[in-house]
């Protein structure tokens, strides 16, 4: 009995002296870590990518505001893969992107039909968890640099469901993704959808997407104004109508930019917003809204949006007047005939092509054709009094027979006003220098006296490309000159994109040539390239 208790009093001693020693070695590596001056912890937590730079910030309150030094300016992480494999290509894209310490504040994907919406949508959220505010999109191509090589490339595939000849005869299906990961210190950001009910898909519920943009807006900032949204619509409801609606709710200090038609899948931070699977509501559409944090950190400056647009159509012909309007809701387009403005005569859409046809005769081979309608409506936002509403809105044309002349589209009435337009690859060369020049303008409007001592450095971070179908490669003869604008004025500078189905781009930045802002001029266009450019002033220094 002694023995047992001898032996017991035994191992409690070797057991503490154990503890002891173990106590000491931890104080020990933890006094080692506390004399690294804070240049040296910067040095090396500024290598760890971003899982580990997430868990050093939680070491220690001297770690934490190291972490948040390093990463008090804004920051855009994007990559681009064609590996054939959905899982293998999230892979690549995802390893990219957070290779470097970044805290997401919002993630955008596009990928290519060859992968499946929901698996991609999976895989991200997986790794980059379920609160960050996500969307993700089908598109016609991607913009990016390649994951593995850093090569910049503009990817165009066929149209949806179809494959693209390549130069060699084979077929190139329709595989990849370009990923973004954005991390923006004095903004607030969040996914919110523009729904409608189960029973009337075809009917958005415009104004309660105003509302809930301004209400979450005023929630973190205080205005109703956001700084900017990026819309992704589904392809189920013409976009032309919900776009001037929102032109005519929000200032015009606030950028809008997006993909007309496609398909999507998205996350919101708030949960009553996540509507898949709800019995009352769909989501038509879906806007990333970007609003300044009120409650935003000393020392964070400001982040800025900015709009330029390269244009890609050409006017031809008169003008004519819209003389009887038939629409045909199965097929979601317009049977019209029309008098060429000034005149009485009466014209069917075969005497119409013929006089556009012998216009465009050896100037362009085969060219896309449009009508853009001059549009004035009543519009009633958020219950206020009905105003009238003008905006040009574009229609493409089907064909012209005997009896009427055929268009994409609805909401087009007798006595609306309309000129043809067709694709001009010269227009859309001359107007891609255009841009480079207002990008340029930019890139050396890079400081701002805002005292008498002090310069502030305007810094791009980042942008986003929302381009035509039509264009690329097949339309300009050579390669990546969508994105020239961009890539020339800021080498090096993370920028991401996509060939859309519609591009959206509210045209009133001062980065707009004076040649593309027209009387009414319209938000939604075609053949056309959109830039958003994103750029950071620091905070004036305290004194």
């Amino acid at each position: 009995m002694r023995e047992a208790e001898a032996e017991a009093e035994a191992e409690a001693e070797a057991s503490s002296s154990s503890r002891t020693k173990s106590d000491v070695k931890i104080k020990t590596q933890r006094t080692e870590f506390t004399l690294i001056n804070d240049d040296a912890l910067h040095n090396i937590l500024a290598r760890l990518p971003a899982s580990s730079f997430a868990s050093a910030a939680c070491v220690s309150k001297s770690w934490n505001q190291v972490c948040n030094r390093i990463l008090s300016r804004p920051k855009l992480a994007s990559a681009l893969s064609l590996n054939p494999s959905t899982p293998i290509a999230v892979e690549e894209v995802l390893d990219k992107v957070l290779r470097e310490p970044i805290r997401p504040h919002f993630v955008i994907a596009t990928i290519g039909n060859g992968f499946g919406l929901i698996e991609a949508y999976q895989l991200i959220t997986k790794r980059l968890g379920s609160s960050t505010p996500f969307i993700i999109s089908v598109a016609n191509g991607i913009i990016g640099r390649d994951a593995l090589n850093n090569e910049f490339r503009e990817v165009k595939w066929g149209d949806f469901g179809g494959v693209l000849e390549d130069e060699v005869g084979g077929y190139i299906e329709e595989h990849g993704i370009v990923l973004t990961v954005g991390f923006v210190p004095g903004l607030k950001v969040d996914a919110i959808p523009l729904l409608s009910t189960v029973k009337e898909r075809q009917v958005p519920l415009i104004d309660k997407f105003v509302k809930d943009v301004k209400d979450y807006t005023a929630s973190v900032s205080g205005c109703t104004s956001p700084v900017g949204i990026i819309m992704f619509g589904g392809g189920l409801v013409d976009m032309n109508p919900f776009i001037d609606s929102l032109d005519h709710a929000l200032p015009r200090e606030t950028v809008i930019v997006g993909d007309e038609r496609g398909c999507f899948l998205y996350r919101s931070g708030n949960e009553t917003r996540n509507v898949c699977g709800s019995k009352k509501y769909s989501s038509v559409a879906v806007g990333l809204i970007f609003a300044r944090d009120r409650d935003k950190s000393n020392g964070i400056g400001d982040i800025q949006f900015h709009v330029a647009l390269s244009n890609g159509v050409s006017a031809v012909g008169p003008i004519y007047k819209a003389a009887s309007v038939r629409v045909n809701k199965h097929d979601h387009n317009t049977w019209l005939t029309a008098r060429r403005e000034g005149d009485r005569d009466i014209l069917d859409g075969e005497i119409i092509l013929d006089d556009i046809n012998d216009e465009l005769e050896n100037d362009i081979e085969s060219p896309d054709l449009y009508i853009g309608v001059t549009k004035r409506r009543k519009c009633r936002i958020e219950s206020k009094e009905k105003r009238w509403i003008t905006s040009l809105a574009f229609h493409g044309v089907i064909e012209g027979d005997e009896e009427y002349l055929y268009v994409a589209g609805v909401n087009i009435k007798t006595g609306d006003y309309f000129q043809f337009y067709h694709s001009d690859p010269n227009i859309a060369l001359s107007s891609c220098s255009d841009a480079s020049v207002n990008l340029k303008n930019l890139k050396l409007d890079g400081s701002d006296t805002r005292t008498v001592a002090v310069s502030i450095k305007k810094e791009v971070f980042g942008g986003f490309i929302f381009s035509c179908c039509g264009r690329g490669e097949s339309f300009f003869g050579r390669r990546n000159v969508d994105s020239s604008p961009f890539t020339e004025n800021f080498p090096g500078v993370p920028l991401a994109g996509l060939f859309c189905g519609g591009e959206i781009g509210r045209c009133s930045s001062s980065l707009i040539e004076e040649s593309n802002k027209e009387r009414f001029a319209p938000c939604c266009h075609v053949f056309s390239t959109v830039y958003l450019v994103m750029s950071y002033t620091s905070a004036c220094p305290d004194f």
